[in-house]
């Protein structure tokens, strides 16, 4: 059968190779056999995987804006909303997953709409925590873009609280971040939450 499909991974083979061997010995003492045939390539499965769920820390997200940056005399607000996410704990090494809710109003530029995902899942690409995400998200787009305001909310559960400690399976921690209009008028930041179908009032 002729295969129309051929996969292509690009990782840094000496990071790979290192992060190969601690996580052979991390196995090794959380007492399992690396030796045995589930086990033979778990290493590298897991060093490849952490490079992609940190592949954040070689992306520049504020020229992934610049690189899309263009003229436009429109002054209302832009939402991009339902934006998945997916992030690492920067405390316990665990995944926590949601959605990122962003807006801006422009000032003479707008920006691809592909570009406010790329700028989400760049940041969200590297060991985090949720607060400091919302607010590095929100700042990257009023430096590159000069807008009259940005919003962003976060709504993600944390598996660190749901698989581990307190065990709460259904909690979700939502954080938020303004600048502009959406700081000072509350009519503009209330149409945005009307918008996005969140009430931080709850």
């Amino acid at each position: 059968m002729e295969r129309n499909y051929e996969r292509q991974d690009i990782y840094n083979e000496e990071t790979i190779a290192e992060l190969q061997q601690h996580y052979r010995r991390i196995l090794e003492l959380l007492g399992e056999d690396v030796s045995r045939e589930g086990l033979l390539k778990t290493p590298e499965r897991v060093a490849k995987a952490m490079a992609f769920l940190t592949k954040g820390y070689d992306e520049d997200p504020k020229e992934m804006l610049l690189s899309a940056k263009f003229n436009e005399d429109y002054r209302h607000m832009v939402v991009v909303k339902n934006i998945e996410l997916y992030s690492m704990c920067e405390h316990h090494m665990m995944p926590f997953y949601g959605k990122a809710h962003v807006a801006y109003i422009p000032n003479g530029y707008i920006t691809g709409l592909s570009k406010i995902a790329r700028v989400v899942e760049a940041y969200a690409r590297r060991f985090q925590v949720q607060e400091r995400l919302t607010v590095q998200i929100r700042d990257c787009i009023q430096e590159a873009l000069n807008p009259l305001g940005v919003a962003v909310v976060i709504e993600a559960a944390h598996t660190c609280m749901q698989m581990r400690g307190i065990q709460k399976q259904n909690s979700v921690t939502t954080t938020s971040a303004f600048t502009g209009s959406f700081l000072r008028r509350q009519d503009t930041r209330q149409e945005f939450m009307q918008l996005i179908g969140c009430d931080l009032r709850k």
